[in-house]
């Protein structure tokens, strides 16, 4: 992947500046305001030790149906709420700071990465076809993670009864020490973003491919590009079904920002790739499924 954005680099620097301008403006404009005030509170309500409060209202419920701890509960809300990759940093961080056991960080990092319904509503929403409620494609988007949990639950052996020691550590109080690990996680995603961009620019100037397959392309690659390109190219219930699969995957974009941020070995990537596979699919279906009920 590197070398291929080199070579772009080099033979294409105007389209190259293009896209980079285009990756950092998106970074700027959208990802950083939607998704750094959520990262910082996230950061001090753990470093405040203000897990219990937050979830006591749907703590009940996500142990007795997803055998979900206190800390996975906040994992798991965490993911829902702020948006890639907040769920899998949160994970990854718990795991390796005892407050998870790994059992349970790859059960979650299954099903606590999501797009958040901020960029949902805001973003892809806006674009669609108005002829698609927004309802069903929030449906469509979330509700797979049932059956998913269900899955996940049974493979990874999880169990009500389940109990894990949890590492008691000391509440750090800094709130400067909490802005700067959200700061650097953001750096990490614009680098992301705008490296990928590049690609996603010299995609769009392939003229000798479909614009439907350049389209699905883009989403493969990079989400918000993706859905942009979806929704110019595709109508009716195809351009919804193809937006809820670009969203869920996140494209492989998203799969390095993921990568960037789970740092404990002991949560396996692959298995996160192949899960976000199937929830693609599972969305897919979901949102068929849901459109007569919605478009009649």
């Amino acid at each position: 992947m590197a070398i291929m954005i080199l070579f772009l680099l080099l033979t294409h620097p105007a389209l190259s500046l293009e896209g980079a301008r285009n990756g950092l403006l998106l970074w700027y404009q959208t990802v950083l305001p939607t998704l750094l005030p959520f990262m910082i509170c996230s950061n001090v309500i753990v470093s405040l030790d203000g897990i219990r409060l937050m979830t006591a209202p749907v703590r009940p419920v996500l142990r007795k149906c997803f055998y979900l701890s206190e800390n996975g509960s906040y994992v798991f809300l965490s993911g829902l709420l702020c948006g890639y990759p907040m769920g899998a940093k949160t994970c990854s961080e718990f795991v390796s700071q005892e407050k998870l056991s790994p059992r349970e960080g790859q059960y979650l990092l299954s099903i606590c990465n999501h797009p958040s319904p901020m960029f949902l509503l805001g973003y892809a929403a806006a674009l669609m076809d108005p002829s698609i409620p927004a309802s069903l494609l929030m449906l469509a988007v979330y509700l797979p993670v049932i059956p998913l949990a269900f899955l996940a639950r049974s493979l990874y052996r999880i169990q009500a009864s389940s109990r894990f020691r949890v590492q008691k550590t000391q509440p750090c109080h800094n709130f400067d020490d909490s802005m700067m690990k959200s700061f650097e996680v953001m750096i990490k995603i614009g680098g992301y973003l705008m490296l990928f961009s590049i690609l996603a620019r010299f995609i769009g100037q392939l003229s000798f491919l479909p614009s439907k397959t350049q389209a699905m392309l883009l989403g493969a690659v990079e989400i918000t590009t993706g859905i942009q390109a979806v929704t110019h190219t595709f109508t009716g219930p195809i351009q919804g079904m193809l937006v809820c699969v670009t969203a869920v995957f996140g494209g492989i974009c998203g799969l390095f920002q993921t990568k960037s941020v789970v740092t404990d070995h002991r949560l396996s990537l692959a298995h996160y790739i192949l899960w976000k596979l199937l929830h693609g699919f599972l969305s897919a279906a979901a949102f068929l499924a849901l459109t007569p009920y919605f478009m009649p």
